[in-house]
């Protein structure tokens, strides 16, 4: 697999909104807890994508929890046009920063992309992305053409079977009319 700035970052949140009126914005976090993003000193700004992902430096001058959000101080946003600017822009940690997950733990970002294959062998298509639901997390699965099916399967142990990050595949207990 050929690596990219999206293999060697991972994202952690984005920025929702300007937060008052000297630069300070509202970032939703991904993470499981919310403060764990206040653990790196070194974010990166921009935005993940199909080239790559762009990238720079985000200098944090401060960055405090507030309610269900981090408001966070950039060097150069200086004023809420500034902070306006930065909306949308996606918020994420060099892969090396973080540590290694445990067994049957895994970076979400590492699941993306991944082919599911029923236990049969029978191809259910790609996870394009996965979904928080409270309960426990779901995987979002495209299949292939003559025609494209969204399958939602619950990435919980009695569906999934096996993730093998190195052969790119995940397995799971699901039909291909589930």
């Amino acid at each position: 697999m050929e690596r990219t700035d999206d293999d060697r970052t991972v994202v952690m949140g984005r920025v929702a909104a300007p937060y008052g009126v000297k630069g300070w914005v509202k970032v939703q976090v991904f993470t499981q807890t919310l403060d764990s993003l206040l653990e790196y000193p070194h974010w990166l700004i921009g935005q993940s994508g199909q080239n790559g992902g762009q990238w720079r430096d985000a200098d944090l001058q401060d960055a405090a929890l507030q309610g269900d959000f981090v408001i966070a101080k950039f060097a150069g946003c200086n004023d809420r046009d500034a902070a306006f600017a930065l909306r949308g822009q996606e918020i994420a940690v060099k892969r090396e920063d973080l540590p290694e997950p445990d067994n049957d733990e895994y970076y979400w970002q590492d699941l993306i992309g991944l082919a599911v294959v029923n236990r049969e062998g029978a191809a259910l298509g790609k996870v394009v992305k996965l979904l928080e639901t409270g309960a426990h997390d779901v995987l979002v699965v495209h299949g292939n053409a003559p025609e494209p099916k969204e399958t939602l399967i619950p990435f919980v142990g009695v569906y999934v079977l096996k993730v093998d990050l190195a052969q790119g595949i995940i397995e799971v207990d699901w039909g291909l009319d589930y």
